[in-house]
């Protein structure tokens, strides 16, 4: 019990060592989808990449199709992976892969908007601070002459 014959508040548990998956999405203008952030208010109003956390025995790219289903109601297809961030949490990281949109229209279903950004709009919406480096290596990508695919071709 405390001082004041209260018990204390117990602190909800810290999750370690948690993998996020997201995509940026490529269209064929080579304009890549961001997302504005409804949660947590810290974070509300700042702009992502879709995706979102890995379940327990969940593989990182099943995890990131059903992120893309449930988020924003499309199918994707997959292309290479882009790059690997260390994110604010302790033991925490994010993995983002190239992608585009195969099946539906995006949707905020989980976001406040969706914006398909070319590469001199990147700048237009404030970004999560975590995400940067990998908005500048992206925005290095999309402004270097195409010489293969950012993304897979439809089949």
């Amino acid at each position: 019990m405390s001082p004041m014959g209260q018990r204390p508040v117990a602190e909800p548990p810290v999750e370690e060592n948690r993998l996020v998956v997201a995509v940026a999405l490529v269209d064929g203008a080579r304009r890549v989808l961001a997302a504005s952030r409804l949660a947590p208010p810290a974070l509300a109003g700042l702009w992502e990449f879709p995706g979102g956390k890995v379940e327990p025995g969940e593989d990182e790219l099943t995890a990131l199709h059903r992120e893309c289903r449930e988020e924003l109601r499309v199918e994707i297809e997959l292309g290479r992976l882009f790059g690997e961030i260390a994110l604010p949490r302790p033991g925490w990281r994010m993995r983002l892969w190239l992608g585009r949109v195969s099946r539906g229209v995006p949707v905020a279903v989980e976001h406040g908007e969706l914006r398909w950004l070319g590469v001199n709009e990147l700048d237009d919406v404030p970004w999560l601070p975590a995400d940067l480096p990998l908005v500048d290596a992206l925005r290095r990508e999309l402004a270097a002459p195409p010489e293969g695919e950012l993304t897979p071709r439809p089949s």
